[in-house]
């Protein structure tokens, strides 16, 4: 655990160079992504000055006295103690810089610069956050970082311990984790050889919070989550308090297959930059996010002076819960419409504008207004909120409204006997290895087949066209809904393995539309 410290060194260690100029490659990570950093640093004669510039943010600012007292404690001399005048640059000078990160190519820069380490191959990106003994501290955004920089050409790279598993996840960089500048000085004098980071590998799959099995009754609720999972379709959970609307939510992690090795790069990212990242952990399956119904729309979608990932982009790849569905603002619901369509939001501010991934799972709970009271005068009051909360373009894009009805008390004192978990997750990856199957230029799931896909899929016939068509007038279906009603007819026919669409598929599909009682059908 020892450091070397000012004590074991002698602190005024350097080549005596008048001058001298360096760079050192950095990154910023930027919503799921992250842009490449210059940092430069020029050591020139003149009086006495130690500044950063390019538009950097108080983390950044305050990295000048963590990294003058880590150097120090490397046994250099300190940037606050050098007589010369040190300018270090942060480059395009017009992106906004901010976090910690920028604390080890700030201080290998300078080192450069003086002379006292050699210069840093153009192919190596430097991240982490310094303390004041010179310890590399975890920071956020590291798997962007270093996925951004092997697009760039670059294949090494020097992140802080807690990071070292997530930026070994890119297989084609080489990563080291050094714990102490000390160490990262003496690896790059020659002195001493860091270990290379191996890449992870994920062999086992966590046993879900709630397994089907726990569930008792609610056979119809089962399945209708069955064939969400297999076509990511959205759903609507509702009926009276306390009939397992919730544990049925949290049982759908269990039955969805795991994160593609692409799914799990971009998800283990966006949650690294986010903060939320375990130390050490990888994001291997389907997140589930739950806020609650007082979070703000720029909590659900993102926002902020430097726009910063909501909780869609939080549970991208995975589920966002809704509790409660009809009591979040107005506000919130109607900021949904452009990630539940195009599976992303762009954020637009002054300063930045950037576009995050939303591509999730959007389940909903709510006990609609003939279940909240036995008044029928009330119940109409309470159904004509809701349908002003619940608008018509939200209510279409929710594409499965399913009843979950009070459970009879014998079907609560038998035990159990229900399927597990595992084996549905299994019928859902076999249905979506089918739609793969049907449509190989395409992805794995009905929800991402374009209209014009579906428009001209000769999997229907046109006698089901006929049926749909019919179903549409008489229910009154948007152009939106009758689409969406015909995706989910798709997904139930790869649960069945059936190469054709059958009018029975329609028939079911039909049947998670929303009825009259919400007052929007």
């Amino acid at each position: 655990m020892p450091h070397n410290t000012a004590s074991t060194k002698n602190t005024s260690k350097h080549t005596g160079k008048t001058s001298g100029y360096a760079t050192v490659t950095a990154a910023q990570p930027l919503g799921a992504n992250a842009t490449l950093i210059s940092v430069e640093a020029d050591v020139a004669r003149g009086l006495h000055a130690f500044s950063i510039v390019g538009l950097a943010d108080r983390a950044v600012e305050e990295s000048r006295d963590r990294i003058a007292a880590a150097i120090r404690h490397a046994g250099f001399m300190s940037p606050k103690s050098d007589n010369r005048r040190i300018t270090l640059s942060l480059s395009p000078a017009d992106m906004r810089k901010e976090g910690s990160h920028y604390d080890v190519p700030l201080a290998l820069c300078y080192l450069v610069a003086t002379g006292d380490i050699p210069a840093l191959a153009h192919t190596t990106l430097c991240t982490g956050e310094l303390s004041l003994d010179g310890t590399l501290r975890g920071v956020r955004g590291v798997l962007s970082q270093v996925r951004a920089a092997h697009a760039n050409g670059i294949t090494t790279a020097y992140v802080p311990p807690e990071n070292a598993i997530e930026a070994s996840l890119v297989s084609e960089m080489e990563v080291y984790a050094p714990k102490t500048l000390t160490e990262l000085i003496e690896h790059l004098n020659g002195e001493r050889e860091l270990l290379l980071i191996k890449t992870p590998h994920h062999t086992h799959s966590p046993t879900p919070d709630v397994d089907f099995s726990m569930i008792k009754g609610q056979e119809s609720a089962k399945r209708a989550l069955e064939i969400a999972a297999a076509g990511r379709h959205n759903i609507v959970l509702y009926g009276p308090p306390g009939t397992g609307k919730t544990l049925l939510a949290k049982a759908l992690p269990g039955i969805l297959p795991p994160l593609t090795e692409e799914e799990v790069l971009e998800v283990t990212a966006i949650h690294s930059t986010a903060g939320i990242l375990n130390p050490g952990s990888v994001v291997y399956w389907p997140p589930f996010r739950a806020p609650h119904h007082t979070a703000s729309h720029v909590a659900m979608v993102g926002g902020g002076t430097f726009p910063h990932a909501g909780e869609m982009t939080l549970a991208h790849k995975g589920i966002l819960f809704l509790d409660e569905f009809p009591e979040f603002a107005t506000q919130t619901l109607e900021a949904l419409r452009q990630p539940l369509e195009e599976r992303c939001v762009t954020i637009s501010r002054t300063k930045a504008t950037i576009t995050f991934p939303a591509d999730c799972m959007v389940v909903a709970a709510m006990n609609p207004a003939h279940t909240v009271t036995d008044d029928a005068s009330l119940a109409i009051r309470t159904a004509r909120k809701q349908a002003r909360k619940i608008s018509r373009p939200i209510a279409d894009r929710l594409e499965m409204w399913v009843e979950v009805p009070a459970i009879p008390h014998e079907t609560l004192g038998k035990l159990s006997g229900a399927e597990v978990s595992r084996a549905v997750q299994k019928r859902v990856r076999t249905a979506r290895d089918f739609a793969l199957e049907q449509y190989k230029s395409m992805s794995d799931t009905e929800r991402e087949v374009s209209q014009k896909d579906l428009s001209f899929s000769k999997r229907c016939s046109a006698e089901t066209r006929d049926t749909l068509v019919h179903a549409s007038k008489k229910l009154d279906l948007s152009a939106r809904g009758y689409y969406r009603t015909l995706r989910l007819a798709h997904t139930i026919a790869n649960l069945e393995h059936s190469p054709k669409v059958t009018k029975e598929h329609i028939f079911e599909a039909l049947q998670y539309r929303p009825r009259e009682m919400f007052g929007f059908s």
